[in-house]
């Protein structure tokens, strides 16, 4: 007997160091598995979303707007039948679909999905609408759920697509904002989730005076831009006739408030549509107004005419003694576009015969050192900085770097490298007295009732003298009244504007046939109300700027002295 009860004593103390160590083992080294497997069964967490920041024109219009959209989910923990509610969810989503073969297949794929029962939370379907989370919902499924999602609608389909960019998701399957706006403003924009976690019981009923915490949901920023709905859609119908008529590879229009560089309608074409932005090619999705660069020809030699005024090494009225024929730089002989020459011209007819000779003069006056300095001061080389995702940048050769023949042959556009809003922010200076402005899209951001001003408004950066703005202006009036554009000219509009015709650089030599047409204007000179920049790649009915860009300019602009109300001058 004595032996018994010293066995019992025995055992019961081995037992007890046994569920000790067993405790331990549960409670200390696996208690985090552990309660991770049971937390689905007595926690439940709600994400609250608020939604992303709109987008707006300047006219109050919607450019991108909110959706409610729902992500289905699943907690197979909870769920009481795996098949009963397969099939229940499938008939649904097939119906949704339009589709009811789509039964079986959907059927069989949340069954394999939910009867997983080592997972906490399964994906099911994403971007389902409201009508249909109802539907689900009134079916009073158990361990089915629902999370908000970010959803974007674009009421007017694919305009100014590549000026907003789109909503994606990013590696981790989180929305982010790519390209122009969304891309650039996408902190801006983002709404932050709130979360609500509560103890439930069996049913996943919260409970009374369990254990809650809730972080609350922000909205993003509303965006109020320069964007001016009307502007835009006119920019668009003839941009895409334009592409179309002078069988154009692609073709761009950007159209910019000279004062304060606020952006009223930019425009790309081929485009696409953002709402269904994966059912297009990657290069759709680069703007070319802000990442294509090209050699500008002879648009940009106005730039050079307008840094020579103010330096003061030529006036208008200057006449050039070296354009009675081809001139030999460094081994190179500099033509006319046309092998036309112009003795003893001014500087006017230098711009308006759009004389390469003559420009060579000019640049050579310049010289190399100014030259530099003032492509620099113009934004030549440096990016615009303007407020959308994806611009890109050409650099300037050093100074070092420069000889006479890169001097004379970039007065006249050749061999320097521009995107569109450069070329645009460049010749502004020109429309805009003399000051420089940052391009930029938005006006306000609006934070509930309170909207901010954008912090891109200053009063413009001097880069030449008014005198010589105005010298510059005139030239370029000239040049739309009497150039090679002459026949496309509104009379009485006080219109400003030059051509440009550049040859493609392809492997160290231009091409003969492809080019980059464009025309650069505003309107009236003497006060503008707006500047444009057209450039047409590639087009096929003619080379000539003359004959594609300049006519396609002036057919915008028709539009535009209504939208304005600029009347002709007797």
């Amino acid at each position: 007997m004595h032996y018994r009860i010293i066995f019992i004593y025995i055992f019961t103390y081995i037992g007890f160091i046994l569920l000790t160590f067993r405790f331990f083992y549960w409670q200390i080294i696996r208690s985090e598995e552990l309660s991770a497997m049971v937390r689905p069964q007595y926690e439940r967490n709600v994400v609250e979303s608020a939604g992303r920041g709109r987008i707006f024109s300047a006219n109050g219009s919607i450019l991108v707007g909110q959706a409610d959209s729902w992500n289905l989910f699943a907690e197979p923990k909870r769920i009481d039948d795996p098949k009963e509610t397969s099939s229940v969810l499938a008939e649904l989503l097939a119906e949704e679909a339009g589709d009811r073969k789509l039964i079986k297949e959907e059927g069989l794929r949340i069954y394999s999905l939910i009867s997983e029962s080592d997972k906490s939370w399964v994906p099911i379907k994403k971007r389902l609408t409201t009508e249909v989370k109802k539907r689900i919902d009134e079916k009073g499924l158990s361990g089915i759920g629902f999370d908000k999602d970010e959803v974007r609608k674009y009421p007017e389909a694919s305009m100014a697509a590549h000026l907003i960019g789109f909503l994606g998701k990013d590696q981790d399957d989180r929305n982010i904002g790519y390209f122009g706006l969304e891309g650039y403003y996408n902190e801006t924009l983002t709404s932050s989730s709130g979360i609500h976690k509560a103890e439930t019981d069996v049913r996943g009923s919260p409970i009374l005076f369990g254990i809650s915490k809730k972080s609350l949901s922000y909205s993003g920023t509303d965006l109020n831009t320069y964007i001016d709905r009307g502007i835009q859609l006119i920019v668009e119908a003839e941009l895409r006739k334009g592409v179309e008529k002078y069988g154009a590879l692609s073709g761009s229009v950007v159209v910019m408030n000279p004062k304060n560089g606020g952006i009223l309608a930019m425009s790309s074409y081929p485009t696409y549509i953002p709402e269904t932005y994966w059912e297009y090619s990657n290069e759709l999705f680069l703007n070319p107004v802000i990442s294509a660069s090209f050699e500008p020809g002879s648009v940009f030699k106005v730039v050079t005419m307008a840094a020579a005024l103010d330096l003061g090494v030529v006036g208008p009225d200057t006449r050039c003694d070296a354009c009675s024929g081809p001139l030999t730089v460094g081994g190179y002989q500099i033509h006319t576009w046309n092998d036309q020459y112009y003795p003893n011209s001014t500087m006017t007819d230098v711009i308006v015969h759009s004389d390469n000779v003559g420009m060579s003069y000019v640049a050579k006056k310049l010289g190399i050192e100014k030259n530099v300095e003032y492509l620099d001061k113009f934004g030549i080389g440096r990016k615009t900085e303007i407020d959308l995702q994806g611009e890109t940048n050409a650099a300037l050769r050093s100074l070092k770097n420069w000889s006479e023949v890169d001097l004379v042959t970039s007065s006249f556009g050749q061999g320097i490298a521009v995107t569109p809003i450069q070329l645009l922010s460049a010749i502004n200076v020109i429309a805009n007295d003399g000051l420089f402005v940052k391009p930029v899209v938005v006006k306000e951001f609006v934070i509930g009732d309170k909207a901010y001003m954008s912090n891109n408004r200053d009063q413009g950066i001097r880069i030449i003298s008014e005198k010589a703005s105005h010298e510059v202006k005139l030239m370029m009036v000239e040049a739309a009244k009497y150039g090679e554009s002459k026949w496309t000219y509104k009379q009485g509009f006080g219109v400003a504007g030059k051509t440009g015709t550049a040859q493609i650089p392809i492997a160290g030599h231009y091409d003969e046939e492809k080019t980059v047409a464009s025309f650069i204007g505003f309107a009236p000179h003497y006060d503008p109300k707006f500047i444009m920049l057209v450039t047409l790649r590639e087009p096929k009915s003619s080379p000539w700027a003359s004959e594609t860009a300049a006519p396609m300019w002036y057919k915008i602009a028709e539009k535009l002295f209504l939208h304005f109300g600029i009347i002709p001058e007797k």
